[in-house]
């Protein structure tokens, strides 16, 4: 779990990185050279564009049925990370044994207690670093939109509902939806082993932290793809995992009463 924390920190960070690098002063252009530029960036860009016109020109409503688009596309992928969320949730019991025949602090205790940890997933056919890798695919999307939208001046001039695409949300709006809605997605991904894990509890909330300050400061372009894609995802769970959900759901009010 802390790898996944740690990976997690460091794709933020890579975020961060390419959002500031130096080509975000030229406009992205057929011409424009470099891998990054004509198959992420440039695709990304005239593929709005060309949505776009289908809406009348909205770019709002293009980056919407894009998101969409994308998240079609990666609906394997998703559904494949959310059924190893559920193998996780099946193993706590096992893992949780594991603990606690090994609980020694020492070196080779330590390594007996990863290798059969291992062991343990290999013959459940659970990879325990799977539900990081939608995050790594959807880390370039996410950066290429942010440079489709600011380098391709008909996209970050634009205007939709009360915001500006290319301009941080005014009201902060935006920012705290997709803050929400990431930790409903979150929630309803990790329902049943929040609190058996208390380090999946620690990622429960902060993952959301992280998208509302980098949402703050970002286009609100950016914020809308991930609202749209949160509730894509929130819907995409509650079919998968509804029955799951709901008897979750009825454990903890049962615990409450108690």
């Amino acid at each position: 779990m802390k790898r996944r924390i740690l990976l997690l920190i460091g794709v933020l960070s890579l975020f961060l990185l390419l959002a500031g690098c130096s080509q975000l002063k030229q406009p992205i252009t057929p011409e424009s050279t470099g891998i990054w530029n004509q198959y992420i960036v440039y695709p990304l860009s005239w593929f709005i564009i060309k949505v776009a016109d289908i809406f009348g020109g909205s770019f709002g409503l293009s980056i919407i049925a894009v998101t969409i688009l994308i998240r079609l596309i990666l609906l394997p992928l998703m559904v494949k990370q959310t059924r190893s969320s559920k193998a996780m949730q099946t193993l706590q019991p096992q893992l949780a044994e594991l603990k606690k025949k090994y609980s020694s602090k020492d070196q080779k205790t330590q390594q007996q207690l990863q290798q059969e940890t291992m062991a343990l997933f290999q013959k459940n056919g659970v990879n325990p670093m799977a539900g990081c890798f939608p995050l790594l695919i959807q880390m370039p999307i996410l950066i290429g939109f942010y440079h489709a939208i600011t380098r391709t001046a008909a996209i970050a001039q634009d205007s939709f509902l009360w915001f500006d695409l290319g301009e941080k949300d005014p009201y902060y709006i935006l920012p705290i939806i997709a803050g929400i809605t990431t930790f409903i997605q979150q929630k309803m991904m990790m329902a049943g082993t929040a609190n058996q894990n208390p380090q999946m509890g620690m990622m429960l909330w902060m993952m959301p932290i992280m998208i509302v300050v980098f949402a703050f400061s970002y286009p609100a372009a950016l914020s809308l793809y991930w609202v749209v894609g949160n509730i894509f995802m929130i819907v995409q769970t509650y079919f998968i995992k509804g029955p799951e959900l709901k008897t979750s759901a009825t454990g903890n009010a049962g615990g409450a009463k108690k």
